[in-house]
Order: C-alpha cells, then sequence, then structure tokens
C-alpha cells in the first residue's frame, strides 16, 4: 500500500506511461508519465517559493490539470494542499489564509477567469512549467506542522467543511484516509484501465477529488470539465465516458436535455456504470435514470470527514431498493439512538462513521474535534438514518435539518422525494422555517423548462401523498435554486434568495 497520494501518481506513470492519463476542457491531453513530470514540474515551483515539509499549500482553482499537478506537488514535498474554490469571494479567501496559514498560494490563472481576477488582486506571479500555466503567491511567517513518515498520520489536505461564512472549519484527510477512500470507490465502480470517467465534479469538493484519486488508482483516464455543462455532458456520452459520477442535479439536468432534443434514452452504447450521490434519490426519479441509461443507477453516501466513500449499493437495473447500500471498503457503520432528532422506536439514529477513511480532526481545532470524533474514532455525521434488514443504510435526513411541526419529527427528505415525484419537477428541496410557537415546511422546486406547474398544483399533487403535518405552507416554484458548485442545493440560502415570494400571501 502507498504511504502518500503522489505515490499513486508514480505507479500509474511507470505502468502505463503512454496511456492517456486526462483530457481538460480546452482539448489538453496528458499521458499518466506527462502527468508525473507535470507534478514534479510543480513541486519545484512551490519549493522555490518556500514551501517546506508540514506547509500548506492553498489551491484556488476551478478544475483543471495545473491542479492535479500541484495537489500532488505538495504531496511531493510532504506539504498539505488546501483545495479551494475560485468561484469564492476575497473576504473567503481572506478568511481562509488567515486560518490555514499558507506558506504558498496557487491560482488556476491561465485557465479560469475567477483564479485570474483572484491572483491579479493578491499580485501573484505567473509561472509556467510542464504543468501548463499558472500563479504563485509566496507568503512569508507560515508556522509548519509535524511532519510523520507515517501515511496515517501525515496531512495531505484540507478541505473545507463550513469556512466560507462564519468560523472556517478545516477537515484534515491524510494520505491514508485519500488512499482508502480512492481505493474503495474504484473497487465500487469496478474501474479498469481502458475506462474513461466524466469529472464535472469540483476537486475543490470530496466527492471530485477521491474521483479523480481513484482514476489514478486504477490507472485509467478522465475527461475533466472546469463547470458543468449538460451540451458538453451530452456530447462526451456520445463519445468516450464509461463512468459518470454525479449529483442527482446533473443527471436531471440531462435528462431534461436530452428530451428537448428529441432523445428520450441514451442509445450510444459505451457508458456501463452511473452513479448519483450527495443528495437524496427518491423511486419515481431512479426508475426515470434506470429507463434513460438502460443501466442501474448506483447510490451513495459520503462526506468530507470520511473521505467521500462511506456506503454505496450494487444494484441490479430495475431494483426498486433506495437506499445508499452498504459500508464500502474499510468502513463500519453505527447509530446512536439517543442523539438529537432520533426516533429509536423507528430505529432512526445519527449515523457515526469509523475506518481508514475517516478524518484526522479538523485543522488547529481541538474543540471541535474532539465534538466531532468519539473516543474510539467514529465520526459522529449529524446526519439521520436506519438499517433495513439487509443491513443496507437509509438516510432520514439530517439532525439539524430535522423540522418539528406541532410535536411530529418532519424529515425533509420524505417531501422532496414526493415532490420530485411529480413530472414537471425537477429538484426539489426542504427547509424548516421557525414560526410563532411550531415550525413551518417550505418547499422550493425548480421546474422543466418552459413547465407551467404552479403552488397550488404542485399543493394539489402533496395532499393525498403526505400527511397534514408534513404538508409545506408554501412550495416556491423557481427556474433555478442556490447550488454549490457540485450542483448540490445550498439550503441555508433558500429562504434568503425567495424572501419577496415568501413574502407574498396565498
Amino acid at each position: 500500500m502507498h504511504n502518500r497520494v503522489h505515490g499513486l501518481l508514480q505507479a500509474a506513470a511507470e505502468a502505463r506511461h503512454d496511456a492517456l492519463a486526462l483530457m481538460d476542457q480546452d482539448g489538453r491531453r496528458l499521458t499518466w508519465l506527462e502527468m508525473s513530470q507535470a507534478a514534479h514540474a510543480a513541486a519545484a515551483q512551490l519549493k522555490a517559493a518556500g514551501v517546506r515539509p508540514g506547509d500548506r499549500v492553498v489551491l484556488v482553482f476551478e478544475n483543471c490539470a495545473e491542479v492535479i499537478a500541484f495537489f500532488f506537488g505538495a504531496s511531493l514535498l510532504d506539504a498539505s494542499a488546501v483545495a479551494i474554490n475560485a468561484r469564492l469571494t476575497t473576504a473567503e479567501l481572506d478568511r481562509i489564509f488567515a486560518h490555514s496559514d499558507p506558506s504558498a498560494v496557487m491560482f488556476t490563472a491561465a485557465s479560469s477567469a475567477a483564479a485570474r481576477a483572484h491572483a491579479d488582486h493578491y499580485g501573484a506571479r505567473d509561472v509556467q512549467g510542464a504543468f501548463g500555466a499558472a500563479a504563485l503567491m509566496p507568503r512569508a511567517g507560515a508556522n509548519p506542522e509535524p511532519v510523520s513518515e507515517d501515511g496515517r498520520e501525515q496531512v495531505s489536505l484540507l478541505l473545507y467543511t463550513s469556512g466560507t461564512t462564519g468560523a472556517p472549519k478545516a477537515a484534515m484527510l491524510t494520505h491514508a484516509n485519500l488512499i482508502a477512500g480512492a481505493a474503495a470507490a474504484a473497487e465500487v465502480r469496478g474501474i479498469q484501465p481502458s475506462d474513461v470517467t466524466y469529472l464535472a465534479l469540483p476537486l475543490s469538493h470530496i466527492f471530485g477529488l477521491i474521483t479523480m484519486l481513484s482514476v489514478t488508482l486504477a490507472q485509467s483516464a478522465m475527461r475533466m470539465e472546469a463547470q458543468f455543462s449538460v451540451e458538453r455532458l451530452y456530447q462526451a456520452l456520445q463519445e468516450d465516458v464509461t463512468l459518470l459520477p454525479a449529483v442527482p442535479q446533473m443527471h436531471a439536468h440531462l435528462f431534461n436535455y436530452a428530451r428537448s432534443h428529441g432523445k428520450p434514452r441514451y442509445e450510444a452504447g459505451k457508458l456501463r456504470f452511473v452513479s448519483s450521490g450527495g443528495a437524496p434519490l427518491d423511486p419515481a426519479w431512479k426508475r426515470e435514470a434506470e429507463a434513460f441509461y438502460g443501466l442501474p443507477l448506483q447510490n451513495g453516501y459520503g462526506l468530507t470527514e470520511g473521505a467521500a466513500g462511506v456506503c454505496a449499493t450494487r444494484n441490479s437495473i430495475g431494483d426498486p431498493d433506495i437506499s445508499v447500500g452498504l459500508p464500502m471498503g474499510d468502513c463500519t457503520l453505527k447509530l446512536d439512538l439517543d442523539a438529537p432528532g432520533a426516533t429509536p422506536e423507528e430505529g432512526i439514529g445519527e449515523i457515526l462513521v469509523g475506518g481508514p477513511q475517516v478524518m484526522k480532526g479538523y485543522f488547529r481545532d481541538p474543540v471541535q474535534t474532539a465534538a466531532a470524533l468519539t473516543a474510539d474514532g467514529f465520526f459522529r455525521t449529524g446526519d439521520l438514518g436506519r438499517f433495513d434488514d439487509d443491513g443496507r443504510l437509509h438516510i432520514a435526513g439530517r439532525t439539524k435539518e430535522l423540522i418539528i411541526r406541532s410535536g411530529f419529527n418532519v424529515y425533509p427528505v420524505e417531501i422532496e422525494a414526493a415532490l420530485t415525484e411529480h413530472p414537471e419537477v425537477v429538484v426539489a428541496s426542504v427547509v424548516g422555517r421557525t414560526v410563532e410557537g411550531n415550525e413551518e415546511v417550505l418547499a422550493f422546486v425548480s421546474a422543466a423548462t418552459g413547465s407551467p406547474v404552479t403552488e397550488a398544483e404542485l399543493k394539489a399533487f402533496l395532499h393525498d401523498r403526505l400527511a397534514p403535518y408534513k404538508r409545506p405552507a408554501r412550495v416556491i416554484v423557481a427556474d433555478a435554486l442556490p447550488a454549490a458548485p457540485t450542483g448540490k442545493i445550498l439550503k441555508a440560502k433558500l429562504i434568503e434568495t425567495f424572501a419577496s415570494e415568501l413574502a407574498e400571501t396565498v
């Protein structure tokens, strides 16, 4: 087993040096040998900028070859990468720089207008090499962390889980964490060297980062996009893509796009594995996806602090199972039936995750680390779930998202699933809002392009599908909902975004 993530890259370069590793959105193609050379060139630039073992290197980027090179380049120096989406604001970056204490910041200024603007703002200098072109900014006064030869202790990556607003919180993922996550993903997807994985998931998110590492581990190839484009995804599926890991919103946009072009089914025949993660999966939508792809849609569950892979399904097409499946790799699970929001009589408790992929802790934050990790090393996810008779995990919601309506526990996932059964609803998201002496249920939906569906129609649709206490007080219909780069709905921004619509009486 490799002790550092760059060992995966070196192994690919040695075993399949002339094989294609990466195609990016600009048409650039790199072999595994060229990818390794790019990483060593990036490491040389970082070292010249003063990066030492134990330092942090912030990467401000949108997906491209350069960010992969600098991620592995940091590993070659025993520094930790800090992956940040270039679309954050300057104020957000300032908070992250102050918290992560980096000795250098890299911007993918040649391939991202947002990164270019940040690089210019901070006065970063342009650099070139086998990795391509980027901008680099040294920072003085950084304090290195201790370095360990043990890959289970040495931190490879910091990922911020709530650092864009409020107090920053960065999960410390070790080399062993990331390698375990990559191995679990590669095994579930059955990745072969001949496969091509479509990667529009941002590498600043654990789902995308682990997907990139799983491709590296399997020594196959990836088609990378800086930003999700349904048109480019549709075209790529006609060409060479064999593996499609995505969030439900990406799939939903693809179905809508294909139908609008008179293509009710995927017919190219190259795709062999399709998965959905990052948001709940409802039965009607799963059936729609399988009818479109002609393949089983595998579901999954992961989180930043668990290096993405926690559970995954391995179902055959048509299987009605809507769980998130069984544990991946060496992951172990248990439920805390005494946690807030738990309903022990229904077997619902907080999900606790253990195993080699669980983070080391939160960077320079022993208080939050102690609150998140149990004495025996399990991570408290904040998610609620239950096991079925076959040991498969079903997600019931989040402890913080739980809505208590007139004394009843209301799980948003159940209402979202009911809404997406409506043929005109592409995406649904449900939150609670405090009202005098109670909580009310608010639903927000994105409808199909040109759909005339109304709030009244959707409320009528839910009437026979949900108990009265579960029915939304409002259903806001919009063209789009606020979303992260992955496509995951930003629930914390829904009420603020649609404040004027919510103020209207119905």
